[in-house]
């Protein structure tokens, strides 16, 4: 328990502190931020043809509301927790790299809704958007991240978690 408690902190710290590094905001973080716009548009674009994003900006070309996703909002804060606690977990390394592989997208899929949603609720009401953006979506991002990484270790394989509980 504390070894896994340990390497899940310093796991974090180190990949928190990477993300934080310019040469990797400007190569991986911004492009991934900008995808995740040009995919949303495109997510609701034949339901709404005036919705256009243009690098992180997601916007409504008639009443030009618009939406950026900004750090904390990409989800990669949240792909870090749980790929902090995916890689600290006593497992093999192919049930880790498919627990990350799953993991990150179902992240950022309830992600999409979270980015769509929010730029749908700040067009009708500014305050339900505040509430909703600072505090709803916020915790469950982060209960995503748990409840998935939960879901790894209930369905890890019989013979691996019988090895890991004798460890």
């Amino acid at each position: 328990m504390w070894r896994f408690l340990l390497g899940f902190l310093v796991i974090q710290i180190v990949l928190f502190s990477v993300e934080l590094l310019e040469p990797v905001q400007e190569a991986v973080i911004l492009p991934w931020t900008s995808l995740l716009a040009q995919i949303s548009a495109g997510l609701v674009t034949p339901f709404d043809e005036h919705v256009v994003a243009s690098g992180k900006v997601l916007r409504d070309s008639v009443n030009g509301f618009a939406v950026s996703i900004e750090p904390g909002c990409n989800g990669v804060e949240a792909m870090i927790v749980l790929a902090s606690a995916v890689l600290a977990f006593p497992a093999s390394w192919l049930y880790r790299l498919k627990g990350l592989l799953y993991g990150l997208l179902g992240i950022q899929l309830l992600n999409l809704v979270r980015i769509i949603s929010l730029f749908y609720l700040g067009q009708w009401n500014e305050a339900v958007f505040d509430w909703a953006h600072l505090y709803v979506w916020q915790a469950l991002i982060m209960l995503d991240a748990l409840v998935l990484f939960l879901i790894w270790i209930r369905l890890m394989p019989r013979r691996h978690s019988a090895a890991v509980r004798a460890s």
